[in-house]
């Protein structure tokens, strides 16, 4: 037996839980057809496997017809839902781990012209902002009807198997019924405390009468929305009791927040570069007032984080959900003393982000997450051992490395630079974005670990890859910032990354040119701004930074307001010419037929990179593949068996931006989905 904290078992309800770890509930946005189908299902699975106690799937499977998911959630309201879930929670089952599904009635946190065009509801008519939809206030048979929603979602729930369900209350309907803000009802609904809870307290009941006593039922709330004239800490820990006290919930599942906004929802669920685990002393003072079964999740990503949750007595549970994304081993990993070949999550967010722009969730760098069918979690050894030469050691090349030497072939990496990174290690920089630099350093620890030889400094030429005498060839060179966007003056700025390496010392007044949408342009602003210099983002794009996405533009907006920033949308940097000791920037516009122009000391110009590309092009016509992919293999985890020239020695691949101009994501997905068969 293990003394870990972590591995010890807990007992809710009737249901053993193997150890302490488990997955909150979150849609990764893989149903089909609102069904949590193969996809969905192989994602539980992997993590199941690996030894997570629970899994708690469908953050906010819908119970009604007019709660019409945002992104892609469960359909609970379907009676089909039952089979789909039963497959997932009996294979889940299989590997010893529990199941839960997270039951919602969105209300206002929706829009009416989705799906079935359905009024959103809502016990006031105030608008949510992130979804801009004016609901209807609720009427009494609104009430009555969604009661019996949730009890009929449970009841299909349990005829599923599933170990217990949790309710959705922050930023939903439960919740809109206990805040002030968003319940201007009469009573018996409105008014006070006691009220407000109500009807959280009658759909409980009814679910209790349709499911009985012995089925496990929990509540995901906030205990405090830290929002002016919204539920404070002290009616949240009334609620807390109430729910305890009221005998008809087994587990709280405590949050802190509000997520109606952008900065709300980021605040509840930090980001990258904001502090870890910022709730757990809050939700460890519920625990202890309560002293109920707690659980809790918010920007816990590591091991010994988790532990001192644990282990201090702050939670029952602790819920590693985005680390679990990063790396669904991580259980197994800590059984097996190997907390160090944990792959971290970085906090990068690209995968809420993702979902919340109508995406699937994806993991910035375990592209297998989400690709459980096609992609391996854990690489293969190959039959044939193989020489295996890489050309640049950014994200794509050292994880074509990695997965290279997880397959057993003898690696050589060639890197002009230094250390290995690319583009990472300009980014993590940053302050803000230093963890991304764990992407790097995860895989040259794996790297070393098989012995990958590394031959850094070294800007090889097509005679020192042939010298290493390769069968495959991986050109993973990236690429350099293309400026030369301009009809005149493209001698006379600068690019992004110009800046963000101190290669060009910031201006005091700064026009920046976002015609990119990434982070360079963001991470530029604040570097400059910080300075005390005035800086204007100038886009063609009717929104700032759209490649950013809406999490992760928060803590940029944060800072540049403070500061002075300004942000103009829909206009293009035509020229730039000298004049006097300044420069004239001239603006045009998409839309056609006016210009305007900006005096400034500087421009710098974000504009996405082009390839280096001349390495591959010139082993091209010496490969036996001829540089082609075979795009069908590619996309359905298939073989690369081309061969197109039998003289050719070797096989030749290019990946990530030594092809287009991509991002972090797509770098490391092309080398495992290429690397993994070799």
């Amino acid at each position: 037996m293990s003394n870990d904290p972590l591995l010890q078992p807990f007992q809710l309800k009737h249901l053993t839980l193997r150890n302490r770890i488990m997955i909150t509930s979150h849609e990764p946005a893989y149903p089909e057809d609102g069904m949590p189908k193969d996809r969905y299902r192989a994602y539980h699975v992997e993590r199941a496997k690996a030894g997570v106690a629970l899994t708690m799937t469908a953050g906010s499977a819908s119970v009604a017809r007019d709660s019409p998911p945002v992104f892609n959630n469960i359909l609970a309201w379907k009676d089909e839902v039952v089979g789909w879930m039963k497959r997932l929670v009996d294979e889940c089952h299989d590997h010893g781990a529990a199941v839960m599904i997270q039951l919602t009635h969105l209300g206002r946190r929706t829009r009416w012209d989705k799906a079935d065009w359905l009024p959103v509801v809502a016990p006031s008519h105030e608008r949510e902002a992130a979804h801009r939809a004016f609901p209807k206030r609720i009427e009494d048979w609104d009430i009555a009807r969604i009661i019996g929603d949730f009890a009929d979602a449970a009841e299909r729930m349990k005829a599923a198997g599933v170990d217990g369900i949790e309710l959705e209350a922050y930023g939903h309907l439960l919740e809109q019924f206990w805040s002030p803000l968003t319940n201007d009802l009469e009573a018996p609904y409105g008014g006070s405390l006691d009220n407000r809870l109500r009807f959280t307290l009658d759909v409980l009941r009814a679910i209790r009468a349709r499911c009985g006593d012995d089925f496990i039922v929990g509540l995901r709330y906030t205990g405090d929305q830290v929002q002016p004239g919204g539920m404070t800490a002290d009616e949240g820990m009334a609620v807390s009791h109430r729910l305890k006290d009221s005998g008809l919930v087994d587990f709280l599942n405590v949050v802190r927040g509000h997520i109606d906004t952008d900065p709300g929802l980021t605040d509840l669920i930090p980001v990258q570069g904001m502090r870890n685990a910022p709730h757990l002393e809050f939700a460890g003072a519920i625990r202890k007032a309560t002293n109920f079964p707690t659980f809790h999740a918010a920007k816990i990503p590591d091991v010994p984080t988790a532990r001192h949750a644990i282990a201090s007595g702050l939670l029952d549970m602790v819920g590693m959900t985005r680390a679990h994304m990063a790396d669904p081993h991580l259980v197994r990993k800590v059984i097996e003393g190997r907390e160090d070949d944990i792959r971290p999550c970085v906090g990068a967010n690209y995968c809420l982000d993702r979902i919340y722009q109508g995406g699937m969730a994806f993991c910035l760098h375990n592209p297998a997450t989400g690709r459980e069918e096609t992609m391996p979690q854990t690489i293969p050894a190959a039959v044939t051992k193989k020489r295996v030469t890489i050309v640049g050691a950014g994200p794509a090349g050292i994880e074509a490395a990695r997965v290279a030497a997880e397959r057993g072939h003898a690696v050589t990496v060639f890197e002009a630079a230094d250390q290995p990174g690319g583009q990472i290690r300009l980014t993590a920089q940053d302050p803000r974005r230093r963890e991304m630099i764990s992407i790097i350093a995860w895989r040259q620890a794996m790297c070393e670990k098989k012995a990958v030889d590394f031959r850094f400094n070294t800007y090889a030429e097509a005679a020192d890859v042939l010298a290493t005498n390769p069968d495959e060839v991986i050109i993973a060179t990236g690429g350099l910032p293309h400026t030369e966007v301009l009809a005149a003056g493209n001698d006379l700025v600068c690019s992004a990354w110009d800046i963000l390496s101190g290669d060009v010392k910031p201006g005091q007044n700064v026009l920046i040119f976002d015609d990119a949408g990434d982070h360079a342009a963001l991470q530029a602003a604040d570097l400059i701004s910080a300075t005390g210099a005035r800086v204007e983002i100038v886009t063609p794009d009717r929104s700032v930074s759209p490649e950013v996405m809406a999490m992760n533009l928060v803590p940029y907006m944060r800072n540049l307001q403070k500061r002075d920033t300004t942000f103009t949308v829909t206009w293009r940097l035509q020229s730039v010419a000298r004049d006097g000791n300044q420069l004239r920037a001239t603006l045009g516009s998409d839309y056609g037929g006016v210009t305007r122009d900006r005096l400034v000391d500087q421009v710098v110009v974000n504009h996405g990179t082009r390839p280096l590309d001349d390495l591959y092009f010139e082993l091209k016509p010496l490969s036996s593949n001829l540089g082609e992919v075979d795009y069908k293999a590619l996309t359905t985890g298939g073989l690369q068996e081309l061969r197109k020239n039998p003289e050719g020695s070797f096989r030749l691949f290019r990946i990530g931006d030594a092809v287009a101009a991509r991002n972090t994501h797509a770098a490391i997905y092309d080398a495992l989905r290429i690397v993994k068969d070799l």
